[in-house]
Formats: structure tokens, C-alpha cells, sequence
């Protein structure tokens, strides 16, 4: 049994900066999912402390070449995005982009090329949630599968992972990278209706200290949450709940807590 005295979570601040960066990379994961590789002298100092961190992502308007990250003047498109993998010595952050979604981020990402240019805000702050949890229950659709991904790369050897990830098909499957014991519920976004909810349902909770992350779609995680802490118990302590994105809408990110 973990120590619950070094389970604590905690909220890290960070300065707010916009970075003006280079595609040095861009690397096809799935064919649904996209990895570009940004470079450049203003990551000097950046800094991503939890896997569900998310910085914001400024594209170039129509005829620019470069995002325009000063004030004034029209404003750039911007969404949110986690940080995949960031190398400091490098000067080298890895974004993974969602392909064929409405939303100009994926028509930016189906074309994108070493060369081009993005910029970047943020992390303004990171939810630290400790790594020494006995058992971790990860949930979320593509759009959260670079935190799930880079949470897992972080796990230690012992820990206890269950992770249910709903995709479009069968072809968006990654394989994850972990030092846990992994589990892995792969739920195909076009089966029987009430996939999702029924995975989430007949899943184990967490043994010992756990910990519960969920993010995807507003409507579907905020459902899940209701589920897990009003019907099945769940410590609301225990669980970070995030929508990052929400149907019918645009440029949604938002966290559930009472």
C-alpha cells in the first residue's frame, strides 16, 4: 500500500509566454493521428510538469506565414493542445494532432511541413498528479490519447494501469510505451451504442490508492464523472475529469470539479 502522505496532488503556475516556433518534423502515428515536432530558440525556458498540461496553439491566419503573436491586428486561430514530448536540450516539443475533425487545427495538421511555423502560449499551470498512485484508470476518446500516452511513459514498473480509449476504428490503435502492468480497453467509436458507457461501467475501479483520469467529449465526460462519483463512490479527490472538446462547438477546454 502506497503512503498516502505522498499522494498529494498539487497546482503548479507557470509564466505565461507566447513562442514563436518551427515544424522541424511531422510524423504520420496512425491515419488518424499526426505528430509534429516544433523547434526553436524560445523553448529556452518552457516548461510541461504534468501530462495533462495543454498549451495554446496559434495558427496563421489565411495569406500569413507566421501566427501573429503581438497585440494588435487580426487574431490568430488558436486551440488547445497537450504537450506530447518536450526536449529541453533539444529545444523540441511534440504535438499530436487528431486528423479528419471538423476544426481548422486538423486541416492545419493534414498539410502540414517542415518549415511551416506555429505559435505557442502556456502551459499557464500543471495539475501534478503523483506518479506513486498503486492503480491508475485512464479514460478518454483520440483527442486524449498524447496525455494518456505520455502519462503511461511516466508510470513506474509495479503500478497498476487500466486505460479505455475510444477510437474511430480499429486503425487508430498506437501502441503504448509503459513500465506498468497495462491494461488496455480499445472501444471502436462506430460499435453498439452504448460501447463507451458500458466499458466504463464493468470496469474495475482502481484498487489500493487509486486514481481516475478522464477527458474527451463535454457531454460524454461529464456523464462518466457523474458515474463514477455519484453511482459508483468515487472520492471526487480522486478523479480529474476535462472536456476537450465539446460537439456542436468550438475551442472548448474546460475541467469538472464541484
Amino acid at each position: 500500500m502506497t503512503d498516502a502522505s505522498l499522494l498529494a496532488v498539487t497546482r503548479v503556475r507557470h509564466t505565461l509566454k507566447r513562442r514563436l516556433l518551427q515544424v522541424t518534423d511531422v510524423k504520420l502515428v496512425t491515419p488518424h493521428l499526426t505528430r509534429v515536432t516544433l523547434s526553436g530558440a524560445d523553448l529556452a525556458d518552457f516548461v510541461s510538469a504534468s501530462f495533462d498540461d495543454h498549451v495554446k496553439v496559434f495558427f496563421p491566419n489565411p495569406g500569413q506565414e507566421k501566427p501573429a503573436l503581438g497585440e494588435g491586428g487580426e487574431k490568430p486561430i488558436a486551440r488547445d493542445f497537450t504537450p506530447r514530448r518536450f526536449d529541453a536540450r533539444a529545444f523540441e516539443l511534440d504535438l499530436e494532432f487528431v486528423l479528419h475533425h471538423a476544426g481548422p487545427a486538423s486541416l492545419w495538421a493534414e498539410t502540414a511541413a517542415p518549415g511551416q511555423w506555429l505559435g505557442i502560449g502556456g502551459p499557464r499551470g500543471s495539475f501534478v498528479i503523483p506518479t506513486g498512485f498503486d492503480s491508475h484508470l485512464l479514460i478518454g476518446d483520440d483527442t486524449a490519447l498524447p496525455a494518456i500516452a505520455r502519462r503511461l511513459e511516466e508510470l513506474p514498473a509495479g503500478a497498476q494501469a487500466t486505460a479505455i480509449v475510444e477510437i474511430p476504428d480499429v486503425s487508430a490503435k498506437v501502441d503504448f510505451s509503459t513500465q506498468a502492468d497495462l491494461t488496455t480497453i480499445w472501444v471502436e467509436r462506430d460499435s453498439a451504442e452504448d460501447a463507451w458507457n458500458r466499458a466504463v461501467r464493468e470496469v474495475p475501479l482502481p484498487s489500493g490508492e487509486g486514481y481516475i483520469w478522464a477527458a474527451g467529449e463535454a457531454s460524454s465526460i461529464r456523464a462518466l464523472r457523474k458515474n463514477l462519483v455519484e453511482e459508483r463512490g468515487w472520492p471526487r479527490t480522486r478523479i480529474r475529469a476535462a472536456a476537450y472538446w465539446k460537439r456542436g462547438a468550438a475551442a472548448v477546454h474546460e475541467n469538472f470539479e464541484d
